[in-house]
């Protein structure tokens, strides 16, 4: 007997269906329990119609937060939550030009969101950069010690070609030169 030998895509497929599972139910979160709680109200009828322009970027920043859910289970065998963290770096698709597109995709959608429904209290505002902040100081103190950790000198590789926020125009490939720093 022959055992059947497994593709190496094959054993990607269980934690991709878990990535999007978790990925699913963290974009439900943010779309559907947090909007009425900073302010939208969807009154269609009232908003400026250049207003529906910002759709765009709001549907391709939440587009570009799927994707690195999809890139954390397809690529690094793992999930976004850390209690089930990548297997391997992902350092493949818009994680190639910036090290936390997830973020910067969430931040745009919902910047194009307050756009679209123009309906941002000073206190949602206010709330919105607390969180801003709170995920920078999480990725600065938390998650960045835990992948050098994780990771080493990969990471650090990683970490001194690829900007933290600020993405970069080409593609960084490992083993390339170009170096972006900590600082962005």
């Amino acid at each position: 007997m022959h055992a059947r030998q497994h593709t190496q895509g094959e054993h990607h497929w269980p934690t991709t269906i878990a990535s999007l599972a978790v990925g699913t139910a963290f974009f439900a979160l943010w779309l559907w329990l947090l909007p009425s709680w900073l302010g939208f109200r969807i009154d269609a009828a009232g908003a400026a119609p250049w207003r529906w322009i910002a759709a765009v970027p709001s549907v391709l920043g939440f587009a570009m937060a799927l994707r690195c859910v999809w890139d954390f289970g397809r690529t690094g065998r793992g999930t976004p939550v850390p209690v089930v963290p990548p297997k391997k770096l992902v350092i493949v698709g818009a994680y190639r030009y910036v090290r936390n597109p997830m973020y910067l995709g969430f931040i745009v959608g919902w910047i194009g969101l307050w756009i679209v429904f123009g309906k941002a209290t000073p206190l949602a505002i206010v709330i919105a950069f607390a969180v801003v902040l709170g995920v920078a100081l999480f990725v600065v103190f938390y998650e960045e010690p835990t992948l050098r950790q994780k990771f080493g000198t990969e990471y650090e590789e990683y970490c001194r070609n690829v900007p933290r926020w600020i993405p970069r125009l080409r593609p960084w490939r490992s083993g390339s030169s170009g170096r972006a720093g900590d600082l962005l």
